[in-house]
């Protein structure tokens, strides 16, 4: 095996370090997080939302799985994700990004007319790859910091800056809640959209429920993911070293990647040993 240099060490063990740091996410011999000052409050949201989505959101999202097909399933996807792209032109043109906006109401014209409606998704296969942003990150742009990390009763994730997404962009960009603010039916027609919306959105996160379930704290592993997603979403997919380092807390003093590689390997075997323990499924 060849000898690596001592930069290409230390960038090794950099990387497993965070590697280890998002598998290690909550997990009590890990380090203490230190910035996330309402935790107490977060944790208890966290548990409200949980209960209401295991009694309610879930079962509705398996029943919509069980009388959907897939192709049924990615044709409402494509609807919903174009249909709300007119959000993200406008937080374009606010982060004064003209050619994104073109590139991003083009997309949004292509599918709405060739993809009848939004049902198929062509803009892809022309060229017109989905980009995605929103009010949140239009805050970040223009140098508004993150603030502390907030779980939303109903919503979930946010931090102080991003929670400001939900009234902008709903009030002034969103179109089925343009069509629900100004429309009026006796029995409101004009919200079933939206309901749909949510039980689309809920049945796709089922295939990826193992991840949170094997997580040793899911409300920690859902908080340090939620804040990688938007540091992506804010670097264009590409965010510096040094970001991420700050993020994970890999830059804090005293920390030891090497420590806390062995504290995920002590983990992994009491997990697996838990597991394996007899009556368990």
């Amino acid at each position: 095996m060849p000898t690596l240099s001592p930069p290409q060490t230390r960038l090794l063990r950099r990387g497993l370090a965070l590697l280890a740091v998002l598998l290690l996410a909550g997990c009590a011999i890990a380090p203490p997080r230190t910035d996330d000052p309402l935790q107490k409050v977060n944790r208890k949201v966290y548990a409200f939302n949980d209960t209401l989505d295991k009694a309610v959101l879930r079962p509705v999202a398996v029943g919509y799985r069980k009388v959907t097909n897939p192709p049924v399933r990615r044709s409402v996807n494509n609807f919903f994700t174009n249909i709300q792209m007119p959000i993200t032109v406008a937080n374009d043109l606010l982060q004064a990004r003209p050619s994104d906006a073109l590139g991003n109401t083009g997309r949004f014209l292509i599918n709405l007319t060739v993809g009848v409606g939004g049902i198929f998704d062509p803009a892809t296969k022309m060229g017109l790859p989905l980009q995605t942003t929103d009010f949140g990150i239009t805050l970040a742009r223009w140098g508004v910091p993150e603030g502390d990390f907030l779980m939303l009763p109903l919503m979930g994730p946010s931090t102080l800056r991003d929670v400001w997404h939900y009234p902008v962009d709903g009030y002034f960009f969103d179109p089925l809640s343009i069509v629900a603010r100004t429309h009026y039916f006796n029995y409101g027609q004009y919200y079933l959209p939206q309901v749909l919306y949510v039980v689309s959105m809920r049945s796709q996160l089922i295939d990826a429920e193992g991840f949170l379930q094997s997580a040793y704290d899911p409300y920690a592993f859902l908080r340090d993911a939620y804040r990688q997603r938007r540091l992506y979403m804010l670097y264009d997919g590409n965010p510096p070293a040094d970001v991420i380092e700050k993020m994970q807390g890999v830059d804090q003093p005293g920390f030891d990647p090497d420590e806390l590689l062995q504290q995920q390997k002590q983990w992994e075997q009491q997990h697996a040993a838990t597991k394996s323990a007899p009556g368990r499924n």
